[in-house]
């Protein structure tokens, strides 16, 4: 696995400009799709894995953020061929008080199937039978993207937003933890929220600004 950082100058300059257009996120996640359409606005034709159902998505062994997106990218990619830019997203809430959890584990927190409100119910009944509150319930959504082309990754990069979880959902808006998520200066939840302030704001908003001062073509 060769990394943006090992690539020799003239390589790297000649990958930039040879980056289509066409970008493949490495989910089958409708909202974490769309939300990278707003991100990204008009100069990427943004699809998703749904449009390559023959794919089948690899087993998501990593111990990190940064593992799974590595895994996730690298698979798509190397199918997929030179033609197409693969960005995979790996990316969850850490709650301090609950000693990260459910980090990567953020998507089936509460087993297969449970879906997004059996996660954000699990986390905040954790939460109150521990007794944690106010600034207690501290925490973070954290978002790793890996950019890879032909099986080799170009990038990786990060983003974090601290926050505070609320004591139950609220609003009616985003997805997976948003309802209960406080962002730093904020009194509502991200579910509260209008979608232009949390796409400024987010993890992922703040990981795909890094991605794309790094390729520098995004």
């Amino acid at each position: 696995m060769q990394s943006e950082l090992s690539l020799p100058g003239g390589i790297l300059r000649r990958m930039r400009w040879a980056m289509p257009a066409r970008l493949v996120i490495a989910t089958h996640n409708a909202h974490k799709t769309e939300e990278f359409r707003a991100l990204l606005g008009e100069a990427w034709a943004v699809e998703d894995l749904r449009a390559h159902a023959h794919l089948t998505p690899p087993e998501e062994t990593g111990s990190t953020f940064e593992e799974n997106a590595a895994i996730k990218a690298l698979a798509a990619s190397a199918e997929l061929g030179p033609e197409v830019l693969v960005v995979a997203d790996d990316s969850g809430l850490e709650v301090d008080a609950l000693g990260g959890r459910p980090g990567i584990f953020s998507a089936r927190y509460a087993g297969p199937g449970a879906g997004d409100r059996g996660n954000l119910e699990k986390v905040l009944g954790e939460l109150a039978a521990a007794g944690v509150r106010g600034k207690e319930r501290s925490g973070r959504f954290r978002c790793v993207l890996v950019a890879a082309r032909a099986g080799q990754v170009l990038a990786t990069v990060s983003g974090s937003l601290e926050g505070i979880l609320a004591n139950e959902a609220r609003g009616e808006g985003g997805f997976g933890y948003d309802p209960a998520f406080i962002p730093d200066g904020y009194c509502e939840t991200f579910g509260q929220l209008p979608a232009d302030v949390k796409n400024r704001l987010s993890h992922r908003a703040r990981a795909l600004a890094a991605l794309k001062e790094r390729l520098g073509a995004l």
